[in-house]
């Protein structure tokens, strides 16, 4: 295993979430790139006996030596988050505009550096038919994204993905942030 590799995959394992998302180092994509490392999270419900998830996601950090063309580098972060909507926010005509917007407003909040992003945000209503007929309609957000990191901290990206999950799962801002804002207001009086 390339040192390279093998720091950045350490650095992936020791990234911190808020503790709402539940992350777990999973198996990665096998033929993506020689090396890889993935990782899953899910946001669960506080409330005692609940199973639920609110939102689910999943991270891998890809490296190839030989920097392919197309990511402009030696590592690349393919990455997804979804989560269940309300239906009105689903018919919102912006919302997958408004949720990209939320990846890279993490992604700059935590320091990641990054170039060459791409990916799409995708909505999907839904209405139960025949059997189905009886459940509510439904709406989903998913994001799928990729970038190349520009930088070596690596758990920033990872910070950056967590932030977004628990945005979709709709979590307000984490306190961390909150104090942040909190900071910033004072210095200006």
């Amino acid at each position: 295993m390339p040192v390279a590799f093998a720091a950045a995959a350490e650095a992936v394992r020791h990234a911190v979430a808020r503790p709402e998302l539940e992350l777990a180092e999973i198996a990665a994509p096998s033929g993506l790139a020689p090396y890889a490392i993935a990782l899953a999270g899910d946001v669960r419900p506080q409330r005692h006996g609940v199973d639920s998830v609110l939102g689910t996601g999943r991270f891998v950090l890809l490296y190839d030596p030989d920097e392919p063309e197309a990511w402009e580098g030696a590592f690349r972060v393919v990455c997804f988050a979804q989560a269940p909507l309300e239906t009105d926010i689903g018919l919102d005509p912006f919302i997958a505009d408004v949720s990209w917007s939320w990846l890279i407003d993490a992604l700059d909040q935590r320091g990641a550096v990054y170039h060459s992003a791409s990916g799409t945000a995708t909505k999907v209503l839904s209405t139960g038919f025949g059997e189905l007929s009886g459940q509510s309609d439904g709406a989903q957000l998913e994001i799928r994204a990729s970038w190349t990191p520009a930088d070596l901290d690596f758990r920033n990206h990872v910070g950056g993905w967590a932030d977004l999950v628990c945005q979709l799962a709709g979590l307000p801002p984490s306190a961390d942030a909150v104090s942040l804002l909190r900071d910033l207001r004072a210095s200006r009086d």
